[in-house]
């Protein structure tokens, strides 16, 4: 099963650094791809150069038509949203698919339209929250946690301890 995370909504100018975030949580919590629906060179550059010092392989792409490429993705369309149904009422069915899996996450307003091209309106909460927070929370839950002991082939090595910081060359 592979995981395609799309960033709805992304600007330029608000939204480098929680669109950052976003590939960071892709990327640590076990996406393969993050597609955004707006070019931002930079924002990719730096996602590729945390794969590339830490580990990884995620892959950045842009679309110019987000509405296409949701209905051609082939897979379980999951859209996270506060308006959705709590991911625990929920998380097992989507589980038990093995088909690839397209969460959705926006930034700005969401077109209306993303409820029913969807095949799962999913909430973290019924409260206004983070869409980095709701990736990471949902993705934690489709992995079983088991993302958190994945280990990572890069440049660079955090070995973790009680106190203080180590990080070492590979």
């Amino acid at each position: 099963m592979r995981v395609t995370v799309l960033r709805l909504g992304h600007r330029y100018s608000r939204d480098k650094r929680i669109s950052t975030h976003i590939g960071l949580v892709s990327r640590a919590f076990g996406a393969d791809e993050l597609v955004f629906d707006t070019k931002d060179t930079p924002v990719k550059e730096s996602i590729e150069k945390i794969n590339e010092l830490w580990g990884n392989s995620l892959k950045i792409n842009f679309v110019d038509d987000w509405k296409k490429f949701l209905k051609d993705f082939q897979g379980d369309k999951i859209h996270l949203t506060m308006y959705g149904i709590n991911v625990d009422d929920k998380i097992d069915k989507i589980k038990s698919s093995k088909k690839d899996k397209l969460i959705i996450v926006g930034g700005k307003k969401v077109p209306s339209e993303i409820y029913n091209l969807a095949d799962y309106n999913i909430a973290i909460g019924n409260q206004p929250h983070s869409e980095v927070a709701a990736l990471a929370i949902f993705l934690d839950r489709l992995f079983e946690r088991k993302e958190l002991q994945k280990y990572f082939h890069g440049k660079k090595r955090i070995i973790p301890q009680e106190y203080g910081k180590k990080v070492v060359d590979e």
